[in-house]
């Protein structure tokens, strides 16, 4: 197995012939069945403070993990190492490791039926051709806006450019190979505004698979200003139960939330409170949440799951009823239910909006919590209870009043996915679900 050259769709070749050369030794040495990823990556990253560089970063990896079978033995190895001897040494260490694991009966790979046949053009990749100069100056570009944006704004605690492309190829002994190439880019902005002796942190960022669809770091460098200077003169709030309305960039957490208490592996631990709810009505009938994996550039979009099965697009909630889990080809098989092409989670998440922007859901809510920062992570995941530090900006008679901070938010899961009264047409497209803010009937607020 050796290093190969160039990252982009020219490395599937031979990116999939070190796939088979694996899979062929794995063989030679014994094993049932196997399934081998494949990964070649680089990237850029630079970032910037009070317009000095901080940091520019190249990196470039290879490797493959590998997961074979002895009957119903499983057992696992990775390297970032290439070349023959880092082949077998790999998989003799997979195979030793299945030597002395217990039989499972739902171990072994997906049926050879159910491999993914054609996959889809989702045009994933689109290289930026920036040097690390070019990304230095758009980072102090950024943060440039951001100290012109308010002169409230006295400290920079880092603005930053990063590129990415890389190749993953899969393959499994029923003869199934697939890969794609990929780019990811991103540029970010974290700006201090000080007054009276207090100090707040805000950011703004932007991903996207192309680099030139970015926002301008301008825009970038003012909104993080902007939200940073906003949050001067927050305070605590008396504790009470008011609404709650869930930034865009945050809803996607509560919607993240409740697909990890209905995938698979929480299922068949007994772990999730969400536990035998198949069928149930958890949300309001006008809600939908469903899977669109061939979303031509989407983040998330993917034309085969993590066992080789075709994704395709499904609802998990129709008409705010649970219709399916989330399930790979093992988690599936450890609840007698077939797999739902979903082994490394979901591909594209969508929620049903509304027609209401955040300011409209603000007037809508009338009295309440506008959160736009949460801390710590506080769910149980067996119960549903659900508490985290936050912060954002108290409302009254529909208008926002002043910043808040050092507040507590808690309610139970299940009350709160019933309660979404509305969700905003503001949808967040930087993330893998695609919802707008989120506006929930109520819940506690603990303050001073």
């Amino acid at each position: 197995m050796k290093a190969v050259d160039s990252v982009g769709p020219q490395a599937l070749p031979p990116l999939q012939e070190q796939v088979e050369q694996i899979i062929a030794e794995a063989r030679r040495q014994g094993a049932s069945a196997c399934e081998v990823a494949v990964s070649l990556e680089q990237g850029l990253s630079t970032s910037v403070r009070q317009g000095e560089v901080e940091t520019v970063e190249l990196n470039r990896d290879q490797g493959f993990g590998i997961t074979l079978y002895l009957g119903q033995r499983k057992g696992s190895a990775s390297t970032s190492a290439t070349g023959p001897e880092a082949i077998r040494e790999t998989v003799a260490a997979a195979l030793a490791i299945a030597r002395h694991t217990s039989e499972d009966d739902a171990a072994g790979l997906a049926d050879a039926a159910l491999m993914a046949r054609e996959l889809p053009a989702l045009d994933l990749y689109h290289p930026w051709e920036i040097s690390p100069e070019a990304s230095i100056e758009l980072a102090l570009a950024c943060e440039a806006a951001a100290f012109a944006a308010s002169p409230l704004i006295r400290n920079a605690d880092g603005s930053q450019v990063s590129t990415h492309q890389g190749c993953r190829v899969y393959g499994n002994s029923h003869g199934f190979i697939g890969g794609y190439a990929s780019t990811r880019h991103s540029l970010s902005c974290v700006m201090i505004a000080e007054q009276d002796g207090q100090m707040q942190r805000d950011y703004w960022y932007d991903v996207n698979r192309e680099g030139g669809l970015l926002a301008s770091p301008e825009a970038i460098g003012r909104k993080a200003a902007e939200r940073a200077a906003s949050r001067l003169g927050a305070r605590p709030v008396p504790t009470c139960e008011v609404p709650v309305l869930f930034a865009a960039e945050l809803a996607g957490g509560l919607f993240g939330s409740f697909l990890s208490a209905v995938s698979g592996g929480n299922l068949y631990r007994k772990s999730s409170f969400l536990e035998g709810a198949l069928g149930q009505q958890l949300f309001p009938d006008w809600l939908t949440l469903d899977e669109r994996p061939h979303l031509p550039r989407a983040l998330g979009s993917a034309g085969f799951d993590g066992d080789g099965l075709a994704t395709y697009a499904k609802p998990f909630v129709q008409d705010g009823r649970l219709v399916s889990y989330v399930l790979s080809t093992y988690s599936g098989r450890k609840l007698g239910m077939p797999s739902t092409a979903n082994a490394g989670g979901v591909h594209n998440l969508f929620v049903t909006h509304g027609g209401d922007d955040q300011a409209a859901l603000i007037r809508k809510m009338g009295r309440g919590l506008l959160v736009t920062e949460l801390m710590g992570s506080g769910l149980n995941m067996v119960t549903g209870d659900y508490s985290r530090g936050a912060a954002g900006y108290w409302v009254e008679n529909g208008e926002i009043q002043f910043p808040v901070q050092e507040v507590t938010i808690a309610g139970n899961m299940k009350d709160m996915f019933r309660q979404v009264i509305a969700v905003g047409n503001d949808l967040e497209l930087r993330s893998n679900v695609r919802t707008g803010s989120v506006l929930i009937e109520r819940m506690t607020v603990a303050g001073s």
